[in-house]
């Protein structure tokens, strides 16, 4: 997205005048994602371009990215336990060329693929997570970069999900457009135990990853989160939960999957 080749150029400027590391970056809290424990870092093994959203499930992990320079949208399909890319699909729809975050649901895999501008116009798919077939499309006149799914409804944020619009998941008629109340501009979410997890960043150096109550949109944790030793914010991008096990792809391609365990604290 625009904003965010604004976001990295910010975060160029930032590290260049301020001399800072991320390492330095990364003081203000004691850990990169607070109250959790990194656990692993998966490389994953094939193109990627600029990332943007990720889920997984015991044997796959599946990530969205943007080739800017071609205007192609792509969705990767990885060994969930070697990195290993195993297939991949073109998503363009005629300008709407920016996938944005995904999230499963059943056999399913959900993802807003829209204009690379605010405003403007997407599409919100459902592909069969087995054969990779488009089982149905949703057209929403709005720039959408991220979606959760549950048995009965979508949610998905438009650009920096400072709206959420929601629709009913059988009919794909939309319900409702509820504000975000918070200066996280969320980039991934996903519905957790009939909870809105979102991630985002809130500078180019810092951001956090949210628990909202749903659908009174009370917060009920928050996270702050640092940088990567590339000085990638690790909620700039991609973001699933399961459980307390939390993944978070921040970087474009070569890419990493950072794996945390988070504290067992409620939300």
């Amino acid at each position: 997205m625009t904003r965010k080749t604004i976001r990295t150029t910010l975060t160029a400027l930032s590290l260049l005048l301020l001399g800072l590391t991320a390492a330095t970056a990364q003081q203000e809290i004691s850990e990169p994602i607070q109250d959790a424990q990194l656990v692993d870092i998966l490389p994953l093994d094939g193109e990627v371009f600029h990332v943007q959203g990720v889920d997984l499930d015991s044997r796959r992990i599946w990530v969205t990215s943007v080739d800017r320079a071609n205007r192609k949208a792509y969705l990767h399909e990885f060994d969930r336990h070697s990195g290993a890319l195993l297939r991949r699909l073109e998503l363009t729809d005629g300008p709407r060329y920016h996938p944005g975050g995904l999230s499963l649901h059943g056999g399913s895999i959900w993802v807003a693929v829209a204009e690379m501008t605010p405003n403007s116009s997407a599409t919100l798919e459902e592909i069969d997570t087995d054969s990779l077939q488009i089982r149905r499309r949703i057209h929403v006149a709005d720039h959408l970069g991220c979606v959760a799914v549950s048995d009965t409804i979508l949610i998905a944020g438009n650009w920096d999900s400072r709206l959420l619009r929601i629709f009913d998941l059988r009919s794909g008629k939309q319900l409702r457009v509820v504000p975000n109340p918070f200066a996280t501009a969320y980039q991934d979410i996903k519905l957790v135990g009939g909870r809105l997890v979102a991630s985002g960043t809130v500078t180019p150096l810092s951001g956090t990853i949210d628990w909202i109550d749903w659908p009174s949109m009370k917060l009920l944790r928050t996270e702050r989160t640092g940088v990567t030793d590339r000085a990638r914010p690790y909620t700039g991008e991609g973001m699933a939960l399961k459980g307390r096990d939390l993944f978070l792809l921040p970087e474009d391609g070569p890419s990493r999957l950072f794996h945390f365990r988070l504290d067992d604290r409620e939300a």
